[in-house]
């Protein structure tokens, strides 16, 4: 059996123990993009999808996920989040999805700033998954990590 770090010597699964580490004031910022046709972009436009405000409900859904991130990811800390914003914006292409996670503690928003993005482009590919059976969600990267001291 291959040993990683979460696992310990009694072949158990664990959490990295961050309670040495120095409290901080943490933030990650992360994006994302899912394609989709022209048709499907003058929809979301004209605010026109049967399900409603495309862009407004990936927001609130990208905000809802990174205070949940660890209830999806096991291994994740839970984390007192301060500020968890996703802003979703058209482009010729598609949607762009941005979001920004912050929180004082002993470890970082990464994961909640991640899963808050992909979240968000998987509630936009939900609200037009009708109209566009093409669309290709991508590019979901970390764009900047942030720890300053208090």
């Amino acid at each position: 059996m291959t040993q990683f770090s979460h696992i310990n010597k009694d072949g158990k699964a664990r959490m990295v123990d961050v309670s040495e580490k120095e409290p901080m004031i943490r933030e990650a910022t992360a994006e994302g993009f899912i394609r989709l046709h022209s048709k499907t972009l003058e929809l979301i436009r004209e605010n026109q999808m049967k399900k409603g405000d495309v862009l407004a409900v990936a927001e609130i859904a990208g905000v809802q996920a990174a205070k949940e991130t660890s209830r999806l990811i096991p291994l994740c800390h839970p984390l007192m989040i301060n500020l968890a914003e996703v802003v979703a914006s058209l482009t010729d292409e598609g949607v762009r999805v941005r979001s920004t996670v912050r929180c004082t503690g002993n470890t970082g928003v990464e994961m909640e700033a991640l899963t808050a993005v992909s979240v968000a482009l998987l509630t936009v590919y939900d609200m037009c998954k009708a109209v566009d059976k093409e669309m290709e969600i991508g590019r979901i990267s970390l764009v900047e990590k942030i720890k300053k001291a208090l």
